[in-house]
C-alpha cells in the first residue's frame, strides 16, 4: 500500500469516525499515535462486537501468556469489561494473538478485525504487543459512569480493518535523568509505562552525576552512604540561595533487578549510564583520594558543570571505574553501556602532575585538533570501554568523546545538534541521534515561560519536535545505516516531582513516537494534531499530567504596509472561541471576541485567551497570549543581514528584529532572539523614507555557560543616498566579559545627535575568542544573540 493511499486512509477514518460516532454501540477508530504505516478500513469484513464475555485466545508460550495479560489489563482499563484467558478458541467471536507467526520484522504486526476475530499476530513477543497497543489505543474513551454500565451487557463495536505495521528504527529511546532529583521505584514504573504506550524501546537511565549517586556498588558502599544524599539544592537557576532541604535516594540492587525485569515485560531495554570521568562529585565526596587534589569534596548542590573530576593519572581511579562499571554490567542485560563523557573540564589536570605524568608515559602530547588533556579523555574514555567489553557489553557516549579520537567500538549519542552524529557516522561509527534543539524535553514548552513550571531554559514546541527529520541530508545512504535511532532527554534539574516529569514529556512523547516509529516523509504534523485528542483522552484515563499547549491560540504576527503588525490568531479546536484585550487585562467570555485578523500600529498591550468546552456549559481555559507590541520608527520595516544567523537559530530570520517584539527573558530557543556565530551581525534597516533619527538600541542574550558573549564592537552608520554612502554615527569598543559579569538581557543603547537617514547599518562584532576563565571553551568562538533593534 502506498504513502497517497494510506494518507487517503487516514482521512477515511476521521469520517467514518464521525459517522459511528452518532450512533448508540461505542465503536473503536484507528486514529491513533503513532499512526501504524498500513491501515485499511475493511468494511465488507464487517464489525468485530466486543463484549464483557469475549475471549483472549493465545498459546502457553510464556510471552502470549504474559501478552494476553496486557491485553486483559488494557481493555479493562478503557472499557470495564475485564475479558477471560484461554488456550481454546471455541465457536465465538474472539481476540487471537500469536507472536510465533512467521514472516515479520521483529518488531512488526498485523491486526486484521472483522466480524468473528481480532487477530493480532507477529513473529515476536514486542510485535505482538505493539499490536496490542494499537488495539488499546483504538478503543473508545469511556467515562467512569459509560464504564459501571458496560461492565455486564455492553458492547463495544470494532469496524474491519486490516493493519500492517512496522516501526522505522530499532533504537526508539528515552532518557530519564535520576541523579539530579531521586524518582522512587514506583515512580520509575510509571515512567516506563507511558514511554511503552508510545512504543518506545530503550530507557536509558541516568544514574549518576555530580548531584547524586543513585545506585548501589556493593564494592564502594560509600557511595550510596555519603554520594546519594546532598544538604541542600540550590533555589532557582544558580541563585546562590539553597533550600536547607536535604535530598537523596538510591536504588538497590534487588530494586534495579526489579526494574529492569518490569521494563523488559513492556519489551523496554534499559540501558544505565554511569557518567565518567566528568559529572563525578558525588563520587568524590565519598572517596576523595579519586580526585586531583584529594578534596575534600561534597555531593553538588547547584546545577551545571564542576571543575573537579576524576584524577586521570591515579591508578586507583581505574580501579574503581573497572569494579564500578563491572558491577554494573552484570546487573544490565543491555548490551549498551552508556558511559557518559561528557562535560569534563581539564582544569584540574593541566595542573595535576599525577595527570601530566599519565600523558607524557602514554605519549598523549597534542596533536591535531585535540589538546594533550582531550587524549588524555580519550585515554580514560578507551580504558572504560576495553573493561566493557569483557562483559560483552558497547559503550554509547554522548558527542564529546568524539574530542581526543573515538574509542573503536563507541556509539555516539549526538546531542550538541547534529554536527557530532554526523562526523561519526561518515567515521564508520553508529550513532543515536538526540539533538538538544530538537529533543530535550527539559526545554520550555511556551514562549511565555512565566506560565510554565521553572525549566531549564530553551524553548522546544510540539511542533519543533514533529519537525525533526532523524537521518541527515549529508549522510550517503551507506553512512546512514550507522543513525540506530533517536532520543529524548529529560533532565530533571528542575524536576523536583514526577508530575512534573510527566508534565514535560507529554505531549511531546507523541512527536518523538512518530518521529520513531513513522517512514520518511509520511509524517503531516496538521493530521498528527487531529489525532492527539484521542490519544489525550487515554493520557486522562491513566491520570497522566499532560501539557495543555494543544489547546494554546496560535498567532501570526507580520508586517503591514504603512509599518504596522497584522495579528492573525488560529485554534486547533475550530468551536474554541478566542477573546482577546488591548490594554494588558486578563480576556474573559465578556470580552471582545475575535473575528478577524487585528491590526496594530501604535503600542499596544494584547491579551488573547481561547475557551475549549469540555462538558456542557464547562470551559477549559488555554494559556495567555500575552504580546506587548513597542513601535518605532523601525517596526516593521524592510531589514536585511549580510550575513545569515546560524542554522539552529535561524527562526524568522531578519525580521525578528524589527517586529515590534522584545525578548522578556534569555531562552534563546525561544525564537525571539536570532543567533549567530563566526561572522558578524550586520542588519540594513530601510525606514521608507529620509527620517529624522537621534537614537538606535537593541538587546544582547548573555548566557557564559552557554558561550553565549556580548559584542566586542558595535558600529552604526546612516545613509541618505540608497547606501553608495555610510556615515558612521556610532563606533565602540567592549571590553572582554568577565567570570563576574552576570547572564541577563544586556541592553545596547546609543544617543548621538539628530541625524537624517534613510538606510541604517549596524554592525555587532561577537566574540572571537571565549576567554581563558571558562573551564570548557575558552578560546573557542562565541554565539551573539540580538533582538529588536528599535530606532528613535
Amino acid at each position: 500500500m502506498n504513502f497517497f493511499k494510506t494518507i487517503a486512509c487516514t482521512c477515511l477514518l476521521s469520517g467514518f469516525s464521525l459517522t459511528l460516532a452518532a450512533q448508540s454501540v461505542p465503536k473503536a477508530s484507528y486514529d491513533v499515535v503513532p499512526l501504524p504505516k498500513q491501515v485499511t478500513l475493511q468494511q465488507q469484513w464487517g464489525d468485530f462486537t466486543l463484549t464483557p464475555t469475549t475471549r483472549i485466545v493465545c498459546g502457553k508460550s510464556k510471552a502470549d501468556q504474559e501478552n494476553a495479560k496486557f491485553l486483559q489489563q488494557f481493555v479493562a482499563d478503557r472499557t470495564g469489561f475485564t475479558l477471560p484467558i484461554s488456550n481454546k478458541r471455541g465457536k465465538t467471536p474472539a481476540i487471537v494473538l500469536n507472536s510465533a507467526e512467521k514472516g515479520f520484522s521483529p518488531e512488526g504486526y498485523r491486526l486484521r478485525i472483522d466480524s468473528a476475530t481480532v487477530s493480532i499476530a507477529a513473529s515476536t513477543k514486542a510485535g505482538a504487543f505493539y499490536g496490542i497497543q494499537t488495539l488499546r489505543k483504538s478503543l473508545p474513551h469511556l467515562s467512569e459512569k459509560e464504564r459501571a454500565a458496560m461492565t455486564k451487557t455492553g458492547k463495544i463495536a470494532l469496524p474491519g480493518v486490516d493493519i500492517n505495521d512496522a516501526p522505522r528504527f530499532a533504537y526508539r529511546g528515552t532518557m530519564l535523568d535520576v541523579a539530579r532529583h531521586f524518582a522512587t521505584a514506583d515512580s520509575v514504573k510509571r515512567f516506563i509505562d507511558m514511554i511503552a504506550l508510545h512504543g518506545i524501546n530503550r530507557m536509558h537511565w541516568h544514574l549518576t552525576d555530580d548531584q547524586g549517586w543513585r545506585i548501589e556498588i556493593k564494592q564502594f558502599p560509600e557511595l550510596t552512604k555519603i554520594g546519594s544524599h546532598r544538604s541542600a539544592t540550590v533555589i532557582g537557576k544558580n541563585t546562590g540561595k539553597y533550600d536547607g532541604k536535604p535530598h537523596g535516594g538510591f536504588y538497590t540492587q534487588e530494586q534495579c533487578k526489579d526494574i529492569i525485569a518490569y521494563a523488559a515485560a513492556r519489551n523496554i531495554v534499559i540501558i544505565p549510564e554511569i557518567d565518567l570521568p566528568g559529572h563525578m562529585l558525588a563520587a568524590l565526596a565519598a572517596y576523595p583520594h579519586l580526585g586531583c587534589t584529594g578534596g575534600p569534596y561534597e555531593v553538588g548542590q547547584i546545577w551545571g558543570v564542576s571543575s573537579d573530576v576524576l584524577c586521570a593519572g591515579n591508578p586507583q581511579t581505574y580501579e574503581f571505574i573497572d569494579k564500578v562499571l563491572g558491577e554494573v554490567a552484570q546487573l544490565f542485560p543491555s548490551n549498551y553501556f552508556h558511559i557518559g563523557g561528557d562535560e569534563c573540564p581539564k582544569t584540574r589536570w593541566k595542573t595535576c602532575p599525577k595527570c601530566q605524568a599519565m600523558i607524557q608515559k602514554n605519549q598523549l602530547q597534542a596533536e591535531g585538533k585535540h589538546s594533550a588533556e582531550e587524549r588524555l579523555q580519550s585515554y580514560v574514555i578507551r580504558h572504560a570501554e576495553n573493561t566493557l567489553a569483557r562483559y560483552g557489553k558497547r559503550i554509547i557516549g554522548w558527542d564529546e568523546i568524539l574530542e581526543g579520537g573515538l574509542a573503536p567500538n563507541a556509539t555516539v549519542m549526538s546531542w550538541r545538534g547534529e554536527a557530532g552524529g554526523i562526523e561519526a557516522a561518515q567515521s564508520g561509527h553508529d550513532v543515536i541521534m538526540s539533538p538538544n534543539t530538537y529533543l530535550y524535553f527539559d526545554y520550555y514548552q511556551a514562549k511565555d515561560a512565566k506560565q510554565e513550571p521553572l525549566a531549564i531554559g530553551g524553548y522546544l514546541p510540539l511542533e519543533r519536535v514533529y519537525s525533526y527529520e532523524p537521518m541527515p541530508a549529508a549522510l550517503t545512504p551507506e553512512q546512514g545505516k550507522h543513525i540506530l535511532g533517536v532520543q529524548a532527554n529529560l533532565w530533571s534539574e528542575y524536576f523536583k516531582t514526577h508530575r512534573q516529569t510527566e508534565y514535560m514529556a507529554l505531549p511531546r512523547l507523541a512527536a518523538l513516537a512518530e518521529i520513531q516509529w513513522r517512514p520518511q516523509g509520511t509524517r503531516t504534523y496538521s493530521e498528527f494534531l487531529k489525532r492527539l485528542p484521542k490519544l489525550f483522552k487515554l493520557y486522562e484515563e491513566q491520570n497522566y499530567n499532560f501539557a495543555k499547549h494543544y489547546y494554546d491560540i496560535m498567532p501570526k504576527y507580520t508586517a503591514i504596509a504603512g509599518g504596522g503588525i497584522r495579528a492573525n490568531l488560529q485554534v486547533n479546536e475550530p468551536n474554541d472561541a478566542i477573546y482577546y484585550t488591548l490594554d494588558g487585562t486578563m480576556p474573559t467570555q465578556q470580552s471582545t471576541r475575535y473575528t478577524q485578523p487585528l491590526d496594530f500600529k501604535s503600542d499596544v498591550k494584547f491579551r488573547a485567551v481561547a475557551f475549549h468546552e469540555v462538558a456542557p456549559n464547562q470551559y477549559q481555559r488555554s494559556h495567555v497570549e500575552k504580546e506587548d507590541f513597542h513601535f518605532s520608527k523601525s517596526t516593521a520595516r524592510n531589514i536585511t543581514l549580510v550575513n545569515e544567523p546560524h542554522a539552529s537559530y535561524k527562526f524568522d530570520g531578519a525580521k525578528t528584529l524589527v517586529d515590534g517584539l522584545v525578548a522578556s527573558n534569555t531562552s534563546y530557543n525561544s525564537s525571539r532572539w536570532i543567533g549567530f556565530l563566526e561572522k558578524p551581525m550586520e542588519a540594513i534597516i530601510d525606514l521608507g523614507e529620509n527620517t529624522t533619527v537621534s537614537q538606535v538600541a537593541f538587546n544582547v542574550c548573555v548566557e557564559k555557560g552557554d558561550w553565549i558573549y556580548d559584542a566586542r564592537r558595535v558600529e552604526i552608520a546612516v545613509s541618505t543616498d540608497g547606501g553608495k554612502t555610510w556615515n558612521t554615527i556610532v563606533a565602540k569598543d567592549y571590553a572582554p566579559l568577565t567570570e563576574a559579569d552576570k547572564n541577563g538581557i544586556k541592553p545596547h543603547v546609543y544617543d548621538f545627535a539628530p541625524t537624517t537617514a534613510r538606510l541604517l547599518k549596524i554592525v555587532a562584532q561577537p566574540e572571537t575568542s571565549i576567554p581563558s576563565w571558562h573551564q570548557e571553551a575558552a578560546g573557542k568562538q562565541a554565539f551573539f544573540f540580538i533582538d529588536e533593534i528599535t530606532v528613535n
